[in-house]
């Protein structure tokens, strides 16, 4: 498999295919393709395994490409204007997610639903309990909304977060909520009551363009209805 990613505040990921690799995705990401690629849709891992994945953002029903000539080609294209990542994870290396985070994949990648065990965290994160984990081994690419941010926390070492920019971290990163300190702060502050704490040691990526904070910017312009 070979892979370019083209443009940039709205790209799109040409994946390159030899004859039987594949690639799935959920239903509706792929934008155009061209030879021999047999598409084929389900639940992928039963209907369980769907449900946790629509809980996680992501569809039901997830389609795979699989390449049946000597070589094909498929484009997929982000649902946001944003950054397109790509990863390459060994086995048993994963990501903990944003939900609606993940792009495509190759099939040896497995994502599923991953809950927030903190109960602060769940309540007040941004995102609810429920995330999305990818784990490997193979290469996924992500959607991230608007300009990506990486950061590498040492141990211990403690970084605050408005919760809808964090995109993706590592497992090894504690996340937890913490309650904005003054009255002032809080009414006038313009970042809610609560705060996100990443804490190390791990790698964390962080978006400048939250999908919700879009949606609410463009709420604004929407006519009213009746």
């Amino acid at each position: 498999m070979q892979y370019e990613i083209h443009g940039t505040t709205m790209q799109t990921l040409d994946v390159r295919l030899e004859r039987g690799e594949a690639m799935y995705t959920e239903s509706g990401g792929m934008a155009w393709m061209s030879g021999d690629i047999e598409m084929k849709t389900n639940t992928r891992g039963g209907l369980l395994a769907g449900l946790g994945r629509k809980l996680a953002g992501e569809s039901l029903f997830m389609t795979t490409y699989t390449c049946r000539g000597e070589q094909g080609l498929i484009t997929f294209t982000p649902e946001a204007p944003g950054k397109i990542l790509p990863f390459t994870l060994a086995a048993g290396q994963s990501l903990i997610c944003q939900k609606d985070a993940f792009m495509c994949a190759e099939t040896s990648v497995k994502l599923a639903m991953h809950f927030r065990k903190r109960l602060g965290a769940g309540l007040f994160g941004g995102e609810g309990f429920i995330l999305q984990k990818i784990t490997g081994p193979g290469t996924v690419f992500l959607e991230i909304g608007g300009e990506v941010r990486d950061y590498t926390l040492q141990p211990g070492q403690v970084m605050k977060v408005d919760p809808g920019h964090i995109a993706l971290y590592e497992p090894t990163v504690q996340y937890d909520v913490t309650t904005v300190k003054g009255v002032t702060n809080i009414l006038f502050g313009g970042e809610g009551l609560f705060l996100a704490t990443l804490t190390g040691p791990g790698r964390v990526w962080l978006q400048s363009l939250p999908l919700s904070n879009l949606a609410a910017k463009l709420h604004r312009y929407m006519p009213a209805k009746g």
